[in-house]
């Protein structure tokens, strides 16, 4: 009998994000936000 054991090792770190990447998931998380919005009151109207 052959016990094969894969030992793996996951380094997890915070990524550091510039000030550029912090306003483009700001505005993109806005921006879903909007369409989010606009479709519900499309659905409300049907």
């Amino acid at each position: 009998m052959t016990l094969n054991i894969l030992f793996l090792t996951i380094t997890i770190r915070k990524r550091q994000m510039n000030i550029e990447q912090v306003m483009q998931h700001e505005m993109a998380h806005k921006l879903y936000e909007e369409h989010k919005n606009r479709s519900i009151s499309v659905f409300r109207v049907l």
